[in-house]
């Protein structure tokens, strides 16, 4: 006759297996949506993936993944574009949904938390793991520039200016702690230009938000920097480009990529001594051209010939309406060239990997890290919920 499991057998969370197996190395690597509903199974399991030290090990296990969002005109999805999935269906799916048509979409993201815009009503901050969400009034007159964690207080912080979204202007910068109650406070420094950048593509690497700065023609290039620990500005030497340039950090290190003219080229570097600000050319994209022009043509519905021959050589009708991402996507370089209502992922030498049509599918230069892990300043903020509108 068989003997009966032991009492610790009886115990553990899945049986067969020692709970240091099941708990830090299945549970720890599920999806939010897939571990929220593990916690059903029982309060043993619901206790195991609560504590402190294991949602912050579920973070740091959790894909950084492009971001993308969907819009319908009633609601805005946010969807990590899941390269490693099987199926496009699960390649393109929402982790939320927020029913509200004035937002605009992602202005920042950071450890999981995402800033919305709105077109009526500023700014509110959200997790889209845990369904929390707030409105911050606070900030409505200001422009935001970045988010990013003060590591000395452990708190999150925004940094803004006045004026519009394109101006990084160190002596009228202000800095708001979310969850502080407190009205954002001003800091200058004395020596420090106005310069122009986009507000929206801030980039946090190393402790600091990264700006690459747009020059005026003769200009060398250069990228603008504010230390996210001791609040003040600098600026680093950035890779001779012949137009604008867009970031991105990937396992620690400071990457930009240029589109040339004519679309057909990206061409990509990385810091190879951040420190000294020396930087290598590392890749050469050739955008498969012909490609996405077949996948375009036979995509769409002959409507209007348009006749602007110094537009059409390459996409047509369709020249105005690219938009090409270069962004980490687990360990891994990731092309992204949004046409119209058509995603595609071409990987770093160049081959069409897939192809997506959605209408309304916008493409962000944030990455989603989505997390569990409690945020204190949630429960302080004027207007807080957790699982309920705008959440649908």
């Amino acid at each position: 006759m068989a003997e009966g499991p032991s009492a610790e057998e009886a115990a553990s969370l899945l049986h067969g297996l020692p709970d240091e197996i099941t708990v830090w190395e299945i549970l720890v690597r599920m999806p939010p949506k897939s571990l929220l509903r593990c916690r059903a199974v029982c309060p043993a399991w619901r206790r195991a993936t609560s504590t402190h030290d294991f949602l912050l090990a579920h973070h740091a296990r959790q894909p950084s993944l492009p971001l993308l969002c969907g819009y319908d005109g009633v609601s805005l999805d946010v969807i990590p574009f899941d390269h490693r999935a099987g199926h496009e269906h699960d390649q393109l799916q929402s982790v939320a949904r927020l029913g509200n048509s004035f937002f605009t979409g992602p202005e920042a993201s950071c450890d999981g938390l995402l800033l919305i815009g709105s077109l009526h009503h500023g700014y509110s901050i959200c997790n889209p793991a845990t369904r929390q969400h707030a409105r911050l009034e606070e900030i409505d007159r200001f422009a935001l520039l970045g988010m990013y964690p003060h590591s000395p207080t452990g708190e999150y912080r925004l940094l803004l200016g006045k004026c519009n979204r394109t101006i990084l202007a160190p002596h009228d910068s202000y800095v708001y702690t979310l969850g502080s109650g407190q009205p954002p406070r001003r800091i200058s420094f004395p020596g420090e230009e106005h310069t122009m950048v986009d507000g929206s593509s801030s980039v946090l690497c190393r402790g600091s938000l990264h700006w690459h700065v747009q020059q005026h023609v003769g200009a060398s290039n250069m990228i603008k920097l504010f230390n996210t620990t001791t609040e003040s500005f600098r600026q680093m030497r950035a890779p001779a480009v012949p137009g604008s340039a867009n970031l991105f950090e990937m396992d620690g290190m400071l990457g930009m990529y240029s589109l040339n003219d004519a679309l057909t080229t990206i061409d990509i570097w990385m810091t190879q001594d951040y420190e000294n600000e020396a930087w290598a050319f590392k890749y050469r994209v050739q955008v498969p051209v012909a490609e996405l022009r077949d996948y375009m043509s036979e995509s769409w519905a002959f409507k209007y010939r348009v006749e602007l021959p110094e537009l059409t050589e390459h996409f047509g009708m369709f020249c105005n309406l690219v938009k090409v991402v270069v962004m980490p996507g687990d360990g891994e370089l990731l092309v992204l060239v949004k046409i119209e209502d058509s995603l595609h992922h071409v990987d770093i030498n160049g081959k069409l990997v897939a192809s997506f049509h959605r209408s309304r599918l916008g493409v962000t230069q944030f990455p989603l890290k989505q997390t569990l892990v409690p945020h204190a300043f949630f429960p302080t903020l004027e207007g807080y919920v957790v699982n309920d509108s705008p959440f649908i």
